[in-house]
């Protein structure tokens, strides 16, 4: 077979990726000073030391020469809202006045397709440019908001998973849909899986559902089980007890979704801030994962999450920026807001934790290890290249660190989308950082 027709291309950086939890396993990630990913097509065909595997390319493979920079799996991003990305950072006094005067009249517009879809290919953009290549995303309650993301996201060749919202109750007029989720099924079977596309079974969160559309939504993931579902839970307290004064039978806010069949693996609950013992065993139990949004939480007060209760019954943790109620797209920012979050809950968050949360953590989260998340021979080639020196800063203070802890502790911590120098999806270049 000719190299032509095989499509090798192989990178040469320092690489970092994952193969377990560093805080289960010792020696959790591999690290390769002078490395070398290949990639066959789309996919890749091995990673690790370019002593080793050079001499093992094909007769004339390319070699796009990245030393100096580390190259990583993409980032994996499990809460957004692609349709509150024009009303990042407006201000509230809480999550439900947020909503009131900024979410509901943004999200109005998205019954305009044009509209959507122009909002869809920012987003998008903004996305790669921050290194993100996987997210998990919620739309509006228009089809064509969904039709809009994963047209966008299939001209990019993405690996994008996202929904329709359901809200039947206890929002405005214009937003109202029913507990008939035709127009969800329908969208189910245009998407999902169609290329890279997944589909998400997104209630919004249990106050605007009804209990049948929360029922309906239970069975259309039972008919549907490899797709994923996404809601919020125990956001603030505020929405906590509006939760209560609306489901008084149920134990718990989390407990309303598993009465309606919608807690299993590959269903992701967004900020679990407010959760008790019982809560957490449940999360673990079922299977289903938890989006930590530490931007969104710091931004609009609701609270502080504790990684370390959700990681000692060992309950599926991953990472969100959350936009709009989160202040940036940067997985980086995230990280850093992650680690002040655990210091005021009393725990630590090693950078080598933070990135494997934003990695495989979160691969395993949306139950896509072997898919992505890592360089495992087989999986899809999406990468980022970090440059450690992008900024001044960043450049000093890298050139004085002694070990890869405190290289990607600095990158987490000073690091946005400026460190990020060019981002790969399927094996294909789809940004790269102009220079400076």
């Amino acid at each position: 077979m000719s190299n032509d027709t095989r499509n090798v291309q192989a990178y040469r950086a320092s690489l970092l990726h994952f193969h377990a939890d560093p805080l289960l396993a010792e020696n959790a990630h591999a690290w390769h000073e002078d490395g070398l990913l290949v990639v066959e097509n789309d996919r890749v065909l091995a990673a690790g030391d370019y002593d080793k595997l050079a001499p093992t390319l094909p007769p004339g493979t390319g070699i796009v020469d990245y030393r100096g920079q580390i190259i990583m799996p993409g980032f994996i991003d499990t809460h957004l809202h692609f349709p509150q990305t024009d009303m990042i950072g407006s201000p509230a006094p809480d999550l439900l006045p947020w909503l009131e005067n900024y979410t509901f009249p943004t999200e109005r517009q998205f019954k305009d397709p044009v509209h959507a879809r122009t909002v869809a290919e920012f987003f998008l953009d903004e996305l790669l440019r921050n290194g993100t290549t996987t997210a998990l995303v919620y739309c509006t309650v228009h089809k064509e908001s969904v039709d809009a993301f994963f047209e966008a996201s299939a001209a990019r060749n993405l690996r994008m998973a996202g929904g329709k919202v359901l809200m039947d109750r206890n929002c405005p007029d214009f937003l109202q849909d029913t507990a008939d989720l035709r127009d969800s099924e329908d969208l189910i079977r245009r998407w999902h899986n169609n290329g890279r596309a997944q589909y998400a079974i997104t209630p919004r969160f249990a106050p605007t559902s009804t209990p049948a559309q929360l029922g309906a939504a239970g069975e259309l993931a039972r008919a549907f089980p490899t797709t994923y579902i996404q809601t919020h839970v125990s956001e603030s307290r505020d929405e906590c007890a509006w939760v209560k004064s609306l489901y008084p039978d149920r134990r718990s806010y989390l407990q309303v979704y598993e009465h309606y069949g919608l807690m299993r693996p590959r269903a992701m609950f967004g900020h679990c801030i407010w959760l008790d013992d019982v809560d957490f065993a449940l999360l673990a139990d079922t299977g289903a994962a938890i989006s930590h949004c530490p931007t969104s939480n710091l931004f609009l007060g609701s609270g502080l999450f504790d990684v370390a209760k959700a990681d000692s019954v060992h309950a599926r943790v991953s990472l969100g920026t959350d936009v709009g109620a989160g202040t940036s797209f940067s997985m980086l920012q995230t990280m850093n807001e992650a680690y002040k979050v655990a210091r005021l809950k009393g725990s630590y968050l090693p950078a080598l934790r933070m990135f494997y949360l934003a990695t495989l953590g979160a691969a395993r989260s949306m139950q896509l290890e072997g898919t992505i998340g890592n360089f495992a021979a087989g999986t899809e080639a999406d990468f980022i290249v970090l440059d450690p020196k992008a900024t001044p800063l960043l450049a000093r203070r890298t050139a004085n660190g002694d070990s890869l802890e405190e290289t990607l502790f600095a990158l987490a911590l000073l690091g946005d989308d400026r460190a990020i120098r060019a981002t790969y999806a399927a094996g294909k270049r789809v940004h790269e950082r102009a220079p400076s």
